[in-house]
């Protein structure tokens, strides 16, 4: 069993259940796995929808548009070198970031106990 870790946020980027940090959090690359194996905390109401796609494409845009400027202006490529050196680099930044911002999305929902559209927790 894996070390239990203060934050639910750290277990869920650590790819662990966001309550005991013991179970797995993914099934697959991207799938949530349905339940907890070691605490059974169900994981159907814990889902990132949409929400990591922003600060993904916020961040591969940057460093993207950033990369095409430098080399352009430090090298000055042919376009051909910009369309076979471009798409391969955000398609994987994309899947690198996809992962760790779920995971990071799921562990703020069940930190801050929000299922779906409702919070279970009364005082917030």
């Amino acid at each position: 069993m894996a070390q239990k870790t203060d934050s639910p946020v750290m277990s869920a980027l650590c790819g662990r259940c966001p309550r005991c940090g013991g179970g797995h959090l993914f099934s697959g690359y991207l799938k949530v796995a349905v339940s907890c194996p070691v605490c059974e905390l169900d994981y159907a109401g814990h889902d990132a929808a949409d929400g990591p796609v922003v600060p993904i494409m916020l961040i591969v845009g940057f460093l993207a548009a950033g990369g095409v400027l430098w080399l352009e202006f430090a090298l000055y490529p042919p376009i051909w070198f910009h369309m076979v050196i471009w798409p391969p680099v955000v398609l994987l930044l994309s899947l690198a970031l996809l992962r760790p911002f779920k995971a990071l999305f799921i562990g703020a929902q069940f930190k801050f106990r929000a299922e779906g559209d409702k919070f279970p927790d009364k005082n917030l």
